[in-house]
């Protein structure tokens, strides 16, 4: 009783049993279409989010989340940025490393970055160690020349533990008979898989000093890697590195390094919303029908509430209040069963497997084989938000044409 005059009309609309079946059924229709919008948007962002996480933490399990590097020569003072980083509250790891892109070659050829490392150093900023399948990390021993390849690097060169691998590199050295490119013999003592292609195919990793030997580096490195504690701080942490050592510095991060690989998942991702989208307007295009059959089959009404003194603007409340309710109903709805649906997706996906009898993302195929899903409640709130102001702008033209409903023509034949 204390409710505003078209706000008590419009919920009693919603409320009331409509003498035209159709017209309640193409409301439950609108209702229904922008729940399934919902209900499909939230899922697919939430699975989408789920394995650009995935890959984003495979992918830093192995590479730094910062670098610090010397522009174009060799960085001398590395054990001075090392004891420097350490010292930063915000670094949980440093390490020095070389790294330099070489043709590998063995039963075949194939290119790869080879990086020289600390075995004892790589452990505060990769999971290099724990993604061994074959070998130790620990035999890239000074001197030894041994070298760990990527697991599909070692199918493609058609190599394994024991056999050898000619590293050539760009850099060429004079000989009695001309400029040769620099070759080296390694042995191959373990095989890593990290679940990333990028790494799995195109990185072999040998002991730091040999490398600088095979590349004339002397005391140098390329660089050196950092782990944060807090990796979306790593370009301001490795700034900061940069500019405490003073001289010229290339500082590079996580984000910057791999720029265009997530550039490409957002859009990817951008996109998906985009044409999911179109489900909930496709509800909203129902409601659209849904209310004007609604304002036709109400012109009686409409023409005595205006004889008792409600204005047209009133009238348009009405049935915008009706409207948007049957919106927030099927955004509602949706929320929750999208909510409902992702949390139990990986469920689902099992069970469909065990039905059919198939494995929908096999081992051999994939290498993410679940169903990861990240659940962003930003994602959540900004679909609802879509999906309310889609309803809303249904009803404004129906409400409007019943606004404009003149009392003495309505009635005329009543």
């Amino acid at each position: 009783m204390f409710k505003p005059v078209p706000v008590a009309i419009g919920l009693r609309y919603l409320r009331a049993k409509r003498r035209n079946g159709f017209i309640s059924f193409i409301s439950l229709a609108s209702v229904l279409g922008i729940a399934l919008g919902v209900i499909a948007l939230i899922t697919t962002l939430a699975v989408m989010s789920g394995f650009q996480r995935e890959i984003r933490d495979r992918m830093l399990q192995m590479a730094a989340h910062a670098t610090v590097s010397a522009y174009g020569e060799p960085l001398l003072d590395w054990q001075r940025a090392v004891d420097v980083a350490v010292a930063d509250k915000r670094v949980s790891g440093a390490a020095p490393y070389v790294e330099k892109e070489a043709l590998l070659s063995g039963a075949r050829n194939q290119p790869a970055m080879v990086r020289g490392i600390l075995p004892e150093q790589e452990r505060k900023v990769s999971v290099l160690a724990e993604k061994m399948v074959q070998g130790r990390l620990e035999d890239l021993t000074p001197g030894s020349y041994n070298i760990v390849l990527g697991k599909e690097l070692a199918l493609w060169l058609g190599v394994g533990v024991g056999d050898h691998v000619v590293l050539m590199t760009s850099d060429f050295r004079s000989t009695p008979m001309g400029a040769l490119p620099q070759l080296k013999r390694f042995t191959v003592s373990g095989i890593f898989e990290a679940g990333y292609n990028e790494f799995d195919k195109g990185l072999a990793v040998a002991n730091l000093h040999d490398m600088q030997r095979v590349l004339r580096m002397g005391e140098g490195v390329t660089g050196v890697r950092l782990k944060l504690h807090d990796m979306d701080r790593a370009w301001d942490v490795a700034r900061d590195l940069a500019l405490s050592l003073g001289g010229p510095y290339q500082v590079s991060d996580w984000t910057s390094d791999n720029a265009n690989m997530f550039r490409a998942l957002k859009m990817e991702k951008t996109i998906m919303a985009i044409l999911l989208s179109l489900i909930i307007a496709m509800g909203a295009f129902n409601l659209v029908s849904s209310q004007v059959m609604l304002v036709t089959d109400k012109q009686a009404d409409i023409a005595i509430l205006r004889t008792l003194g409600l204005t047209p603007r009133g009238v348009m409340q009405v049935f915008v209040v009706q409207g948007t309710l049957i919106g927030v109903i099927g955004t509602v709805l949706g929320v929750i069963g999208g909510i409902a649906l992702t949390l139990n997706l990986e469920h689902i996906l099992k069970a469909i497997e065990t039905v059919l009898g198939v494995q929908l993302l096999p081992e051999d195929v994939y290498y993410i084989t679940g169903l990861p899903t990240d659940l962003q409640s930003s994602d959540v709130i900004a679909i609802a938000a879509v999906a309310l102001v889609m309803a809303f702008l249904a009803t404004i033209y129906p409400a409007w044409r019943a606004a404009r409903t003149a009392p003495a023509e309505a009635l005329r034949y009543e």
